[in-house]
Protein backbone atom coordinates (compact mmCIF):
# COMPACT_ATOMS: atom_id res chain seq x y z
CA UNK A 1 0.00 0.00 0.00
CA UNK A 2 1.32 3.57 -1.00
CA UNK A 3 1.39 6.30 1.45
CA UNK A 4 -1.84 8.42 0.97
CA UNK A 5 -4.02 5.18 -0.17
CA UNK A 6 -7.54 5.37 1.45
CA UNK A 7 -9.00 3.14 3.24
CA UNK A 8 -11.89 4.04 4.00
CA UNK A 9 -14.75 6.27 3.52
CA UNK A 10 -18.14 7.89 4.58
CA UNK A 11 -19.53 10.96 4.71
CA UNK A 12 -17.16 13.66 5.22
CA UNK A 13 -14.87 11.49 7.02
CA UNK A 14 -11.54 9.98 5.54
CA UNK A 15 -9.09 7.52 6.68
CA UNK A 16 -6.01 6.67 5.23
CA UNK A 17 -2.49 6.31 5.43
CA UNK A 18 -0.57 9.11 6.13
CA UNK A 19 1.25 10.60 2.74
CA UNK A 20 4.24 12.77 4.17
CA UNK A 21 6.38 12.90 6.96
CA UNK A 22 4.57 16.65 7.46
CA UNK A 23 1.35 14.47 8.19
CA UNK A 24 3.13 11.62 10.82
CA UNK A 25 4.11 15.12 12.92
CA UNK A 26 1.06 15.79 13.29
CA UNK A 27 -0.29 12.76 14.42
CA UNK A 28 2.04 12.90 17.02
CA UNK A 29 0.78 16.49 17.48
CA UNK A 30 -2.59 15.06 18.10
CA UNK A 31 -1.53 12.12 19.82
CA UNK A 32 0.44 14.83 22.26
CA UNK A 33 -2.92 16.92 22.46
CA UNK A 34 -4.87 13.48 24.04
CA UNK A 35 -2.46 12.12 25.75
CA UNK A 36 -0.27 14.55 27.82
CA UNK A 37 -3.04 17.28 27.61
CA UNK A 38 -6.01 15.50 28.13
CA UNK A 39 -5.39 12.94 30.00
CA UNK A 40 -2.32 11.87 32.25
CA UNK A 41 1.13 11.12 30.13
CA UNK A 42 3.79 12.37 31.58
CA UNK A 43 5.89 13.96 28.82
CA UNK A 44 9.45 14.04 28.60
CA UNK A 45 11.64 17.16 27.80
CA UNK A 46 11.99 16.44 24.03
CA UNK A 47 7.72 16.24 23.71
CA UNK A 48 7.35 18.95 25.86
CA UNK A 49 9.69 21.14 23.37
CA UNK A 50 7.94 19.58 20.38
CA UNK A 51 4.40 19.25 21.45
CA UNK A 52 4.56 15.54 20.04
CA UNK A 53 4.23 12.08 21.67
CA UNK A 54 7.19 10.81 19.40
CA UNK A 55 9.49 7.80 19.69
CA UNK A 56 11.60 6.20 17.17
CA UNK A 57 9.17 3.61 15.99
CA UNK A 58 7.80 6.41 14.28
CA UNK A 59 9.92 5.97 11.68
CA UNK A 60 9.07 2.68 10.51
CA UNK A 61 5.44 2.12 11.47
CA UNK A 62 2.31 2.94 8.93
CA UNK A 63 0.14 5.51 10.65
CA UNK A 64 -3.80 5.40 9.98
CA UNK A 65 -5.00 8.62 10.00
CA UNK A 66 -8.64 9.61 9.85
CA UNK A 67 -9.36 13.18 8.25
CA UNK A 68 -12.47 14.88 8.51
CA UNK A 69 -13.31 17.10 5.75
CA UNK A 70 -15.51 19.73 7.06
CA UNK A 71 -14.34 19.94 10.23
CA UNK A 72 -14.21 23.98 11.30
CA UNK A 73 -13.88 24.06 15.18
CA UNK A 74 -10.38 22.20 15.95
CA UNK A 75 -7.14 24.67 15.74
CA UNK A 76 -3.97 23.01 13.75
CA UNK A 77 -4.31 19.35 12.47
CA UNK A 78 -5.24 20.92 9.33
CA UNK A 79 -4.36 18.55 6.08
CA UNK A 80 -4.74 18.78 2.71
CA UNK A 81 -7.95 17.09 2.57
CA UNK A 82 -9.62 18.35 6.00
CA UNK A 83 -8.87 18.19 9.82
CA UNK A 84 -6.91 14.99 11.44
CA UNK A 85 -9.21 13.81 14.16
CA UNK A 86 -7.84 10.31 14.76
CA UNK A 87 -4.66 7.99 14.17
CA UNK A 88 -3.42 4.95 14.86
CA UNK A 89 0.05 3.18 14.68
CA UNK A 90 0.65 0.08 12.58
CA UNK A 91 3.67 -2.28 12.17
CA UNK A 92 4.12 -5.07 10.09
CA UNK A 93 5.64 -7.84 11.17
CA UNK A 94 8.53 -7.86 8.18
CA UNK A 95 9.08 -4.62 8.72
CA UNK A 96 9.82 -4.58 12.66
CA UNK A 97 11.86 -7.91 11.88
CA UNK A 98 14.35 -6.37 9.92
CA UNK A 99 14.62 -3.01 12.33
CA UNK A 100 15.01 -4.63 15.71
CA UNK A 101 11.34 -5.73 16.66
CA UNK A 102 8.75 -4.61 17.74
CA UNK A 103 7.06 -1.76 20.16
CA UNK A 104 5.29 -4.55 22.04
CA UNK A 105 8.60 -6.82 23.47
CA UNK A 106 9.45 -3.81 25.39
CA UNK A 107 6.52 -5.39 28.13
CA UNK A 108 5.60 -8.35 27.00
CA UNK A 109 7.68 -11.51 25.45
CA UNK A 110 6.33 -12.13 22.70
CA UNK A 111 8.95 -13.76 21.35
CA UNK A 112 7.22 -17.56 21.88
CA UNK A 113 4.13 -16.27 20.47
CA UNK A 114 5.77 -15.79 17.45
CA UNK A 115 8.16 -18.78 16.67
CA UNK A 116 5.08 -20.68 17.69
CA UNK A 117 3.31 -19.57 14.36
CA UNK A 118 6.15 -19.09 11.93
CA UNK A 119 3.67 -19.23 8.91
CA UNK A 120 1.75 -16.44 10.01
CA UNK A 121 1.50 -12.42 9.43
CA UNK A 122 1.38 -10.39 12.65
CA UNK A 123 0.68 -6.70 12.63
CA UNK A 124 1.03 -4.65 15.47
CA UNK A 125 -1.81 -1.97 16.81
CA UNK A 126 -0.33 1.10 18.63
CA UNK A 127 -1.03 4.35 19.80
CA UNK A 128 -4.61 4.50 18.98
CA UNK A 129 -6.35 8.06 19.57
CA UNK A 130 -9.27 10.25 18.29
CA UNK A 131 -9.85 13.49 19.60
CA UNK A 132 -12.63 13.78 22.44
CA UNK A 133 -15.72 14.81 20.27
CA UNK A 134 -15.30 12.01 17.16
CA UNK A 135 -15.34 9.35 20.15
CA UNK A 136 -18.70 8.00 18.66
CA UNK A 137 -19.41 5.20 16.79
CA UNK A 138 -19.21 6.26 13.59
CA UNK A 139 -15.90 7.57 14.06
CA UNK A 140 -14.52 4.21 15.44
CA UNK A 141 -15.84 2.00 13.06
CA UNK A 142 -14.43 4.16 10.75
CA UNK A 143 -11.23 3.52 12.05
CA UNK A 144 -11.91 -0.34 11.99
CA UNK A 145 -12.84 -0.15 8.54
CA UNK A 146 -9.85 1.35 7.51
CA UNK A 147 -7.52 -1.23 10.07
CA UNK A 148 -9.19 -4.11 8.56
CA UNK A 149 -8.73 -3.27 5.06
CA UNK A 150 -5.16 -2.88 5.89
CA UNK A 151 -5.23 -5.96 7.42
CA UNK A 152 -7.04 -7.35 3.89
CA UNK A 153 -4.54 -5.85 1.75
CA UNK A 154 -1.30 -7.04 3.55
CA UNK A 155 -2.43 -10.69 3.94
CA UNK A 156 -2.45 -10.18 8.39
CA UNK A 157 -3.67 -13.11 10.22
CA UNK A 158 -2.61 -12.12 13.95
CA UNK A 159 -3.01 -8.19 15.70
CA UNK A 160 -1.54 -7.42 18.57
CA UNK A 161 -0.56 -4.91 20.71
CA UNK A 162 -1.07 -2.97 24.43
CA UNK A 163 -4.27 -1.37 25.50
CA UNK A 164 -4.13 0.30 28.20
CA UNK A 165 -6.52 1.39 31.71
CA UNK A 166 -5.93 4.83 32.80
CA UNK A 167 -4.44 4.84 36.50
CA UNK A 168 -2.40 3.58 37.95
CA UNK A 169 -3.78 2.17 41.07
CA UNK A 170 -3.94 -1.43 40.91
CA UNK A 171 -6.67 -1.47 43.70
CA UNK A 172 -9.48 0.79 41.00
CA UNK A 173 -8.54 -2.03 38.73
CA UNK A 174 -8.66 -5.44 40.07
CA UNK A 175 -11.93 -6.23 39.69
CA UNK A 176 -11.45 -5.65 35.84
CA UNK A 177 -8.25 -7.16 35.60
CA UNK A 178 -9.39 -10.16 37.23
CA UNK A 179 -12.46 -9.97 34.68
CA UNK A 180 -9.52 -9.97 31.91
CA UNK A 181 -7.60 -13.10 33.16
CA UNK A 182 -10.67 -15.33 34.17
CA UNK A 183 -12.64 -14.88 30.82
CA UNK A 184 -10.00 -13.98 28.19
CA UNK A 185 -7.09 -16.21 28.94
CA UNK A 186 -5.37 -17.80 25.31
CA UNK A 187 -5.03 -21.27 25.11
CA UNK A 188 -1.02 -22.76 25.52
CA UNK A 189 -0.78 -21.86 21.50
CA UNK A 190 -1.15 -18.41 21.91
CA UNK A 191 0.23 -17.21 25.75
CA UNK A 192 1.92 -14.23 26.19
CA UNK A 193 3.52 -13.38 29.47
CA UNK A 194 4.18 -10.06 30.80
CA UNK A 195 7.96 -9.22 31.08
CA UNK A 196 8.91 -11.09 34.51
CA UNK A 197 10.44 -7.64 36.02
CA UNK A 198 7.72 -5.57 34.76
CA UNK A 199 4.71 -8.21 35.11
CA UNK A 200 1.49 -7.32 37.70
CA UNK A 201 -0.65 -10.37 38.81
CA UNK A 202 -4.07 -9.84 36.97
CA UNK A 203 -5.70 -12.20 39.13
CA UNK A 204 -6.19 -10.59 42.96
CA UNK A 205 -7.54 -13.98 44.54
CA UNK A 206 -9.41 -11.11 46.75
CA UNK A 207 -10.77 -9.09 44.71
CA UNK A 208 -14.63 -9.04 44.30
CA UNK A 209 -15.32 -9.54 40.42
CA UNK A 210 -18.87 -8.12 39.48
CA UNK A 211 -19.02 -9.34 35.64
CA UNK A 212 -21.88 -6.19 34.30
CA UNK A 213 -19.67 -3.80 36.15
CA UNK A 214 -16.69 -4.88 35.13
CA UNK A 215 -17.32 -4.98 31.34
CA UNK A 216 -19.11 -1.45 31.72
CA UNK A 217 -15.70 -0.06 33.07
CA UNK A 218 -13.54 -1.29 29.75
CA UNK A 219 -12.78 1.42 27.84
CA UNK A 220 -14.32 0.91 24.36
CA UNK A 221 -11.19 -0.15 22.80
CA UNK A 222 -10.89 -2.86 24.64
CA UNK A 223 -14.36 -3.63 24.62
CA UNK A 224 -14.04 -3.62 20.76
CA UNK A 225 -11.44 -6.10 20.92
CA UNK A 226 -12.90 -8.79 23.30
CA UNK A 227 -16.17 -8.47 21.25
CA UNK A 228 -13.92 -9.52 18.06
CA UNK A 229 -12.59 -12.69 19.79
CA UNK A 230 -9.37 -11.35 21.50
CA UNK A 231 -7.09 -12.97 24.13
CA UNK A 232 -5.72 -11.20 26.96
CA UNK A 233 -2.20 -12.13 27.48
CA UNK A 234 -1.09 -13.03 31.07
CA UNK A 235 -0.58 -10.41 33.50
CA UNK A 236 -0.26 -6.22 33.62
CA UNK A 237 2.20 -4.09 33.01
CA UNK A 238 2.34 -0.32 35.13
CA UNK A 239 3.05 2.46 32.56
CA UNK A 240 3.93 5.16 34.97
CA UNK A 241 4.80 7.43 31.49
CA UNK A 242 1.54 7.25 30.56
CA UNK A 243 -0.57 6.90 33.40
CA UNK A 244 -2.03 3.61 32.44
CA UNK A 245 -2.47 0.02 33.23
CA UNK A 246 -1.29 -2.13 30.09
CA UNK A 247 -2.40 -5.53 28.61
CA UNK A 248 -2.00 -7.58 26.01
CA UNK A 249 -4.50 -7.79 23.46
CA UNK A 250 -3.87 -11.13 20.88
CA UNK A 251 -6.45 -11.44 17.81
CA UNK A 252 -6.31 -13.91 15.36
CA UNK A 253 -8.04 -13.19 12.11
CA UNK A 254 -9.32 -16.83 12.14
CA UNK A 255 -11.52 -15.78 15.70
CA UNK A 256 -12.87 -12.72 14.71
CA UNK A 257 -16.98 -14.16 14.06
CA UNK A 258 -18.06 -13.92 10.64
CA UNK A 259 -21.04 -11.99 11.12
CA UNK A 260 -18.58 -9.06 10.93
CA UNK A 261 -17.12 -10.33 7.49
CA UNK A 262 -20.47 -9.05 5.67
CA UNK A 263 -20.28 -5.61 6.87
CA UNK A 264 -16.69 -4.96 6.84
CA UNK A 265 -15.06 -8.18 4.21
CA UNK A 266 -13.83 -10.73 3.88
CA UNK A 267 -10.62 -11.77 5.13
CA UNK A 268 -7.37 -11.89 2.13
CA UNK A 269 -9.88 -10.56 0.19
CA UNK A 270 -8.70 -8.84 -3.11
CA UNK A 271 -9.19 -5.15 -2.85
CA UNK A 272 -9.79 -3.19 -5.34
CA UNK A 273 -8.18 0.08 -6.24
Amino acid sequence: MEPGSVLARKGSLCVRLARSASEIALAQELRYRVFYVELSAKPDAAAIATGRDADNFDAICDHLIAVDSDETAVDGLRVEDGVMVGTYRLLRQSVAEAHGGFYTASEFDIGPMLAAHPKLNFLELGRSCVLKPYRTKPAVEMLWQGIWNYVRGHGVDVMFGCASLEGTDLRQHEGTLAFLAKNFAPPPEWSVRALPSLRVNMLNPSAAVDMKQAMRELPPLIKGYLRLGCYIGDGAVIDRQFDTVDVLIVLPVSNIDKRYFAHFGQPHEVLNG
